[in-house]
């Protein structure tokens, strides 16, 4: 029997952070602790959501956001939510300060600690209906995590973790393309391919919901059509809206499962001292695990290839690295920095993610490890 699951409250179009003090209100929020970065708020998109606040509303600001939301940065929200008597959170930036928040909202209102929530350690079943309310506010078309029920956080013992509770959905999201016209090319490439990757994975994950796949599909038709025109004319406001489209879209479909792409990318994520992109990492992976799965995803890749506008028989993996090419993104692992060591410890990783399951052909250490030799180029 398949159980199917969609999802929460959306605003969508230009200028919708002018929804924000209705959202407040009807959720009941006085004294939300806004989640954000350091970036956020130099590029003016933090005063941007500032001067969509009611003057009666009482808000605090935590802005210390990491590229890769950490456990510390989790603890150090919590303070900041305690400390300003808040009942709700506002998260405005990409998805890292989206996931911190949907953190921050868990450990303000469940006990110590956060690993025991994490997915593969049982934490599904102790995530309660107490979580803090949190609206979503993206800033970047590619993670989709305002539309996501889960959360990954880099934890203390190492270890990049997700934590997945319908709980952990925000109670709306307010997606606005506008937030995104200021987003630099290559950042908007990075961010588009996790869009896209999550599109394509959950499309080819083997559970059973139709309507996911028919979303992935419109997600990723959106966003091939509409990714390098985003990145090369910034300001073009149909290709964001299409592109926050698909992202949104992609995560709203992702609740079907993703698969190896996400399974390597979130230990690679791990990787002291690198701070890897989760979206770049995605787009370097997708070709070899595209061409790993093929013997075991039917006839899908002529409905990809269909959707992608490609000529029927196209080899999908080559049109993706031709896309990371035309986009200016690295050839491979190696040239993004990953020592060749670091390898075995990424393949040894990976079937403990909770990504793995879901992908449409069960891979070993061993073929985890062939994957990445064939991306570290």
């Amino acid at each position: 029997m398949a159980v199917i699951n969609y999802l929460t409250t959306v605003q969508f179009d230009h200028g919708a952070i002018r929804l924000i003090g209705a959202e407040c209100a009807r959720l009941g929020i006085r004294r939300p602790l806004i989640v954000t970065d350091p970036g956020i708020r130099l590029s003016g998109l933090l005063d941007r959501l500032r001067d969509n606040l009611p003057a009666e509303l009482g808000f605090a600001v935590f802005d210390q956001t990491p590229a890769n939301p950490t456990e510390v940065a989790v603890k150090l929200g919590v303070t900041a939510y305690r400390a300003a008597n808040a009942d709700g959170i506002i998260a405005i930036g990409g998805g890292s300060s989206l996931d911190l928040a949907k953190a921050v909202a868990l450990m303000a209102t469940h006990p110590e600690p956060l690993v025991r929530y994490a997915a593969i350690e049982g934490g599904v079943a102790r995530i309660t209906a107490a979580v803090a309310p949190v609206i979503a506010i993206p800033t970047t078309a590619g993670t989709g995590s305002e539309v996501g029920r889960a959360g990954v956080i880099l934890l203390d013992d190492g270890r990049k973790l997700g934590f997945l509770s319908p709980f952990l959905l925000p109670k709306v999201a307010i997606c606005d393309p506008d937030l995104t016209l200021g987003l630099p090319p290559m950042l908007t490439a990075a961010t588009g391919m996790d869009a896209i990757a999550h599109c394509i994975e959950t499309y080819l994950s083997p559970l059973i919901n139709p309507p996911a796949e028919a979303i992935a599909l419109d997600g990723l038709t959106r966003a091939w059509a509409n990714i390098e025109r985003a990145t090369s004319t910034g300001s073009d406001r149909d290709a964001r809206w299409n592109m926050m489209m698909a992202a949104m879209e992609g995560a709203m479909a992702f609740q079907k499962g993703l698969g190896a792409v996400h399974s390597l990318s979130h230990p690679l994520g791990a990787l002291h001292d690198l701070k890897l992109h989760h979206g770049t990492l995605n787009a370097v992976l997708l070709p070899p695990v595209l061409r790993f799965n093929a013997p075991n995803v039917g006839d899908k890749y002529s409905h990809l290839a269909r959707v992608m506008g490609l000529a029927p028989g196209a080899d999908i993996a080559v049109a993706i690295a031709g896309l990371n090419a035309r986009l200016g993104l690295p050839p491979g692992l190696r040239s993004m920095g990953v020592p060749h060591d670091a390898l075995d410890g990424i393949a040894t990783a990976a079937p403990k993610d909770h990504c793995h399951g879901t992908n449409p052909r069960a891979a070993s250490v061993a073929e985890y490890r062939a994957l990445l030799e064939e991306a570290w180029v």
